[in-house]
């Protein structure tokens, strides 16, 4: 027994590997995007490189964090969670200030709407800062906790699948195969649940559910009069 002891010690846990993975995917799906020639760095914004720099840290921030709870360092990884009082709404500004640019430079994609761009990135950061404060709140529930922590990084895959799949070719119905390799990544939550709870967690059918949402009030708010007024107002400049 003593044996297999630090292998049990050092094997990533479910939360950890998905955690790691998602992380990775969005580093991948925007180094890619950039090393194909669609990222002019040297003419961009300095908003945008500040958004870069702190969606890098805070994934950096998630990572960390999966890992020294799954190690039992909590002393260390409760007193690094308070980082996210302070960059979750910083994040949701930079966002904001970042979309509010892009659509004034016309750097946004061709594929959206100024509307639909809009309503896109300041819903997805409404709701994962939303996702991140319960979890931040249900810290002492240890089940809720992990999961909205996993489901905010679900969000967070929306711009990385939007640099990976070729948007350009399938919309409009591109950002509902977003929605659904998103769902796709909730029902590994729901295999997991399944298979060591023998049932879906509450938590888990809270982030499918807001993961769902933000897709249909994207639609729903890119189709208001008034909000194409606005965002054509801020495209105008």
């Amino acid at each position: 027994m003593a044996s297999i002891a630090p292998v049990r010690r050092t094997a990533l846990t479910f939360w950890q590997k998905m955690n790691i993975g998602m992380a990775l995917f969005i580093l991948f799906g925007f180094a890619q995007f950039a090393a194909r020639g669609f990222v002019d760095y040297d003419h961009a914004p300095l908003i945008f490189h500040l958004h870069g720099m702190l969606m890098v840290g805070w994934l950096g921030l998630v990572v960390s964090q999966s890992l020294l709870a799954g190690r039992g360092a909590l002393a260390l990884h409760m007193a690094m969670g308070w980082a996210s009082v302070i960059m979750v709404p910083a994040i949701v500004i930079v966002a904001s200030l970042t979309s509010l640019s892009a659509l004034a430079s016309g750097l946004t994609p061709p594929f959206f709407t100024p509307a639909y761009f809009l309503a896109l990135v300041h819903v997805s950061a409404i709701a994962f800062a939303v996702m991140v404060m319960a979890a931040v709140v249900l810290r002492e529930q240890t089940a809720w906790h992990k999961r909205l922590m996993v489901g905010s990084s679900v969000l967070l895959l929306e711009p990385a699948l939007g640099r990976v799949l070729p948007m350009p070719l399938i919309m409009p119905w591109g950002e509902w195969l977003s929605l659904a390799i998103q769902l796709g990544v909730v029902w590994l939550i729901v295999r997991e649940d399944r298979r060591s709870l023998g049932a879906v967690h509450p938590a888990t059918l809270a982030v499918a559910m807001g993961v769902a949402s933000c897709h249909i009030v994207y639609e729903s708010l890119a189709r208001i009069p008034a909000w194409q007024a606005l965002a054509t107002a801020i495209a105008a400049g």
